[in-house]
């Protein structure tokens, strides 16, 4: 398994962990980004990343960005998951998609390379039919975002 494989799983698992703190609504983004590295710090050493500093920095990233981005990436998510609202969402579901849909909106990653490992972790966390729903929504957002980046290529 590659390096940023590992790192995404890490965010993923940071990002899981951090739906079971007491967060107070209000204080969402603060005490997220405040309380996020010691949970990844537990988990990297249950997964035995403590010592793989570059896969640590990725999922840092991948998560304290999520974190900032998070009301703009859920909005997202809510768009493209029809029928079902973020609270309906399995936890994992939604730390995998938070975190894909990041990456899809705000990095270069190849929206392949994003799709592909978000839908490989959820195969190995999440129930079967997880996999097609992350599919659906993610080559959904996916879509929307090259629609957008087209128009907006033809406007400029």
């Amino acid at each position: 398994m590659g390096l940023r494989r590992k790192a995404r799983e890490l965010a993923a698992k940071t990002l899981y962990a951090l739906d079971f703190q007491e967060i107070d609504p209000q204080f969402r983004e603060y005490q997220m980004l405040s309380c996020y590295p010691d949970l990844m710090a537990q988990v990297a050493e249950l997964d035995k990343l403590e010592n793989q500093a570059r896969a640590v920095d990725f999922a840092d990233d991948l998560v304290k960005n999520t974190v900032i981005n998070l009301e703009q990436i859920q909005a997202e998510i809510e768009k493209h998951s029809e029928n079902w609202s973020l609270e309906a969402i399995s936890k994992m579901d939604l730390s995998i998609l938070n975190i894909a849909v990041y990456e899809l909106m705000f990095t270069g990653t190849p929206p392949p390379v994003v799709i592909n490992e978000a839908l490989e972790i959820a195969k190995k966390f999440c129930g079967e039919g997880s996999v097609a729903f992350l599919n659906g929504v993610l080559d959904s957002v996916n879509k929307e975002m090259r629609a957008r980046e087209k128009i907006n290529g033809l406007s400029g």
